[in-house]
């Protein structure tokens, strides 16, 4: 990895760096260049840097929030609604999206660092399209945040959308895109992804659950803003040196955590190849980290 490595120590821990390996098929030259380019990005782009105050502008249409529930899995969910955008900047919504990819992370209490994506696309149309955000979207996810993604759920997309998919789906890994689910409430075939997936009284009402809470910005800001106090106690407890607080990020201790207190195998996708016997370590395990952020707290 050469110097570069230093900078950021944790990103370098076995737990992250089997991330990287998985996404790039255990080729080890091309995971170690596409380390190599986010420990730049991260060190220029700073994500653990952005607080909601930076943000709270693009999240006030609900465009992309934090559910207050997870899947059966425990996973964290994300909800998208592309006909709720509310700003032009290309890079606000980028910016945006790293903060949410960021929380949810930290937020996680899943055994594997996954996450699920729900997408409604009530009221999208053609107006909604920009491929330049598509693009960049794409590269930030695939290349800075490989493995997280477990599902995605894309519910009620219109007939058009189709069009637009089959344009997109060029920019996704087959890995990514087989993990992209469609999924229509007149279908029940496919509603039974739901009911594989969710509890039907926690899911949202908007996606054929039976919980009516939806989106509150009021209540979400304050989540969020009580989330950023918690990673900052976090830093100021848990690390002493000023560089290393500035350099570390959400989810890079939550890597180096997760991986100290957890041997057991990592799991075994289907689609990829078989782990060598001395990278059988585990993803990342999240609760612990939360519950001693909360702990500290008291």
């Amino acid at each position: 990895m050469g110097p570069i490595a230093d900078k950021l120590p944790v990103l370098c821990s076995d737990a992250s760096i089997l991330r990287y390996l998985k996404a790039r098929n255990w080729n080890t030259k091309k995971a170690n260049k596409m380390l190599k380019e986010t420990l730049k990005w991260r060190l220029e782009y700073k994500p653990e840097k952005i607080s909601w105050e930076d943000i709270a502008q693009e999240a006030k249409t609900g465009k992309i929030y934090r559910a207050t529930y997870t899947d059966k899995q425990g996973r964290t969910v994300l909800v998208m609604r592309p006909s709720s955008q509310n700003t032009e900047s290309t890079t606000g919504q980028i910016r945006y999206l790293v903060y949410c990819m960021e929380n949810a992370i930290l937020s996680s209490n899943s055994t594997d660092g996954y996450m699920v994506w729900l997408i409604d696309f009530h009221g999208w149309n053609t107006s909604c399209l920009s491929m330049k955000v598509t693009r960049d979207t794409a590269h930030v996810l695939q290349n800075h945040y490989p493995e997280r993604l477990g599902l995605a759920i894309l519910y009620n997309p219109p007939k058009l959308f189709e069009s637009f998919w089959v344009m997109v789906r060029p920019f996704l890994e087959s890995k990514t895109s087989k993990k992209v689910k469609f999924v229509y409430s007149n279908n029940p075939e496919s509603l039974k992804i739901m009911e594989e997936n969710f509890d039907a009284d926690k899911l949202e009402s908007s996606f054929g659950g039976r919980n009516p809470i939806g989106f509150n910005y009021e209540d979400y800001s304050q989540r969020m803003m009580e989330d950023d106090k918690k990673m900052t106690h976090f830093i100021d407890s848990r690390c002493s040196s000023p560089t290393y607080k500035a350099l570390l990020s959400k989810s890079q201790m939550l890597d180096s955590a997760a991986f100290d207190v957890d041997s057991q195998a990592s799991d075994d996708e289907s689609d990829t190849d078989e782990i060598p016997s001395n990278l059988r370590r585990p993803d990342d395990k999240l609760q612990e980290v939360t519950s001693a952020t909360t702990s500290d707290s008291r």
